[in-house]
């Protein structure tokens, strides 16, 4: 398990880019933090990785501090957004190099999905596309083994296709090897399908965390009509998030918590009851608005 714990960092001495952050990210299961370009993601991961040293706070997994930590650097592999590989190497000395780093390291992981992605393990990456780098950083990575995997901007310069194949290896490397697995991306849509669970970092902090399930299931969008008029108050009961009325028609976007307002609204004999499933974008956006913020000015 990470834990992090009032957790801050600042490159000048004044304006911070993590204040007092706290999270925590729970073992076997894929964390995705999302935010705006500069909300933070990639100086979280490597305040985590050691790669930044923190002005205040204390990061820890499986209770112990990270900081410099050499045997926990064996359990975590890390790809940056900014992919760097030696001049000259070739994938297959890159997965030679990394062998040298992780006792665990699965060279035959390597070799063979790199033949189903056809890459050529002895040309040199210097000459590999954007994203077929992209895809040499996330073969060597998985091959490690390693328990936690932090991934920035996981899937930058990926097409559709290869996308979806990685996803479908982190999902493996997940559930098979009991890995956690930590990936940022300033698109909401590009994890929705493939996390447990979301973190929202705005402005050095986590503004929203929750589980996928939770959030889909707690949430609904309501069209309803009646026969008499009716305005926000009919509905006071329940917990409402946003709600719009154009002509007899009303939207209703509600949090359960354990209610069930199927019954109540089936009580008012409704002319009109649709209950519509969110996107996840949209609950976030109704989330948001809840606690005071615009969307749009978060992501």
């Amino acid at each position: 398990m990470i834990e992090v714990k009032n957790l801050s960092k600042s490159f000048n001495g004044k304006d911070y880019v993590l204040e007092n952050l706290n999270c925590n990210i729970k073992d076997n299961a894929i964390y995705g933090l999302v935010g705006a370009n500069g909300a933070g993601k990639s100086t979280l991961l490597r305040l985590i990785n050691s790669i930044y040293t923190a002005d205040e706070g204390v990061i820890l997994i499986d209770n112990e501090s990270a900081y410099d930590n050499e045997s926990l650097k064996q359990e975590m592999v890390f790809v940056p957004d900014d992919l760097y590989f030696y001049p000259g190497y070739s994938l297959m000395d890159m997965a030679e190099y990394y062998k040298s780093l992780y006792h665990n390291f699965d060279m035959k992981y390597v070799i063979n999905t790199a033949n189903t992605l056809k890459l050529n393990l002895n040309a040199k990456i210097s000459s590999f596309s954007k994203g077929m780098k992209r895809q040499c950083a996330l073969i060597c990575a998985l091959a490690t083994n390693a328990k936690y995997m932090f991934f920035d901007e996981t899937f930058d310069g990926l097409d559709p296709v290869v996308r979806k194949y990685f996803k479908k290896l982190l999902s493996e490397a997940m559930s098979k090897k009991d890995t956690t697995i930590i990936m940022t991306s300033h698109n909401l849509r590009e994890l929705e399908d493939i996390c447990d669970n979301l973190g929202l970092l705005y402005k050095g902090n986590i503004l929203f965390e929750s589980d996928i399930d939770s959030l889909k299931t707690n949430m609904f969008k309501v069209q309803i009509s009646l026969k008499s008029d009716f305005d926000k108050k009919t509905f006071k009961k329940l917990k409402i998030l946003s709600y719009k009325k154009i002509g007899s028609v009303a939207t209703l976007i509600i949090d359960e918590e354990g209610k069930d307002s199927r019954k109540f609204l089936e009580s008012l004999n409704p002319v009109i009851l649709d209950y519509l499933p969110l996107t996840l974008e949209e609950v976030f956006i109704y989330q948001m608005e809840a606690l005071g913020y615009e969307f749009e000015s978060v992501l």
